[in-house]
């Protein structure tokens, strides 16, 4: 075991303790795959990152993402974290303004908005959900059949069922069943629109959510989110880049939400955090969000 750079961010909040933490190893090199996953589950939060050197000529590092439960192809906190970690430890892309960090599900092109990063959201792939699983996931989150707008199986590499529900109320209060939802092997991402006749600002639907605006000042959002993965062993996901990256995609192409728009998520858990997304002209979603270190110093690994 050596000392190795570390850090720990928290991602998707300008606010430290509001977003998504991530734990970041800016030197993974030598360590293997056991032992990368006893830390994940060690440091027990949803995902942590090891960064290592490159082997695609064109990416600035790479970066392996594991959750307590086992390895990710590719997520969204992480890459924004992992970057924002490696240029504060004095990284240098070979572009400026523009870095590309390779992982699993190949490369991910990232881009700086001032202080924001944003990772261009891989291609997703969806389709409908059977009614069969659908039927099972809405009795495990104890939703009714006319709750659910509509509904899609996303995976951009990892997979989620996404529910559209009617409104942003009955996202908040959702009390899932974990453990049915750890059986059937789904993690599932629930979005909510605000009401016509409700103000544009959620944070106002709720006094917790109220008070972390208060303390905070983060962006009023347009719709709220939530994301449940107990398969890889996370009852609740704070903030989640993935799954957002996918809602997007499939929520803009089918009309639900504009081509640019802020997602809340996390104030069940206390948090605030703050997902921006942006389709571009060509057609590109873009997923932003700030990050702030926490925790700066060293591991041993």
């Amino acid at each position: 075991m050596i000392s190795r750079p570390f850090k720990q961010v928290d991602v998707f909040t300008s606010t430290p303790y509001f977003g998504n933490p991530l734990a970041v190893v800016l030197d993974g090199s030598g360590i293997d795959d056991a032992a990368m996953q006893r830390f994940a589950a060690w440091t027990n939060l949803s995902e942590t990152t090891f960064v290592l050197p490159p082997t695609e000529p064109t990416a600035d590092y790479r970066v392996r993402i594991f959750t307590p439960g086992g390895e990710l192809p590719f997520a969204g906190h992480p890459t924004l974290g992992s970057c924002h970690a490696w240029l504060q430890a004095g990284g240098k892309p070979k572009a400026a303004g523009h870095i590309v960090q390779q992982s699993a599900v190949g490369l991910v092109a990232i881009r700086r908005e001032g202080e924001r990063l944003a990772f261009a959201a891989p291609p997703v792939k969806r389709i409908a959900p059977s009614p069969t699983l659908l039927a099972k996931v809405a009795a495990a989150l104890g939703l009714k059949a006319q709750q659910i707008v509509t509904a899609q199986l996303l995976d951009n590499g990892p997979a989620w069922l996404g529910l559209l529900l009617a409104d942003a109320d009955t996202v908040l209060t959702l009390k899932p069943d974990h453990r049915a939802l750890r059986e059937l092997g789904q993690k599932v991402g629930v979005a909510g629109l605000p009401s016509s006749a409700a103000s544009p600002v959620l944070i106002a639907r709720s006094n917790r959510e109220a008070r972390a605006f208060a303390r905070t000042e983060e962006a009023p959002a347009d719709i709220e989110v939530r994301a449940f993965a107990a398969p890889v062993g996370i009852e609740e996901d704070p903030v989640t880049g993935s799954f957002n990256a996918s809602l997007a995609q499939w929520l803009i192409a089918d009309g639900h939400l504009p081509e640019s728009y802020v997602a809340a998520q996390g104030q069940t858990l206390g948090r605030a955090g703050r997902v921006h997304i942006q389709r571009d002209a060509d057609g590109q979603v873009w997923v932003g969000g700030d990050s702030v270190t926490c925790v700066d110093g060293s591991v041993m690994l």
